[in-house]
């Protein structure tokens, strides 16, 4: 009868062991890159695997909490956060939006990367598998309120390689990055957005 007692403690204690040594083991990978530049190739999934959307673009991240997100056109967007505030703008819609930044790391995958490494384990459950060159981190958010119900990010020769969104009703986000340069100069223009003339601002 005393075994079955302690069984579930140490269970529990080796669990919450695995997940701190993943997050120390994802944190201290981020931290090495205190600027990231490159391209992305991404494709959305539904839940069947039917195609809904691709799209490439090019993104610059610097930490903590800057990043520039511009996806190509025909599916033209500007994301862009300077540390406080994050401007979405769309070009065929002449429209910004500015919102105050949401530091919460489960909001976008660009914070993820840009953002406090030791918020990490806060916001997230996180195991990891490694293989050769590539480690591939699965990341389950600890709040309700989220984008995504589980993220996978993988990682070549220390590097981020590529992404994997799947939310609530099972669709799938795939983002593979492309030409990826870590801890370059990055101008602070890079991280500054003004509305051009004509468009419509929205302060949220």
């Amino acid at each position: 009868m005393c075994s079955a007692v302690f069984v579930v403690p140490q269970t529990v204690q080796a669990n919450e062991a695995q997940q701190q040594y993943s997050a120390n083991k994802l944190s201290e990978l981020l931290s090495k890159t205190q600027t990231i530049s490159g391209g992305f190739s991404q494709l959305t999934l539904d839940a069947t695997g039917t195609q809904l959307q691709e799209a490439t673009g090019q993104m610059v991240l610097q930490r903590p909490g800057l990043f520039r997100w511009h996806t190509d056109p025909p599916l033209e967007q500007l994301l862009v956060s300077d540390g406080e505030k994050v401007w979405l703008y769309d070009p065929d819609l002449m429209q910004v939006t500015v919102q105050k930044m949401d530091q919460r790391l489960t909001h976008t995958p660009a914070l993820l990367l840009s953002g406090d490494v030791s918020k990490i384990s806060e916001n997230f459950a996180i195991s990891y598998q490694e293989a050769g060159t590539m480690i591939d981190f699965t990341l389950t958010p600890t709040a309700k309120d989220t984008l995504f119900d589980t993220l996978r990010l993988s990682f070549r020769n220390g590097v981020i390689n590529d992404m994997q969104l799947l939310d609530a009703v099972g669709q799938r986000t795939n983002i593979l990055f492309t030409a990826v340069t870590v801890n370059e100069p990055v101008a602070a223009s890079e991280f500054v957005f003004t509305a051009p003339d004509g468009v419509d601002v929205i302060e949220e």
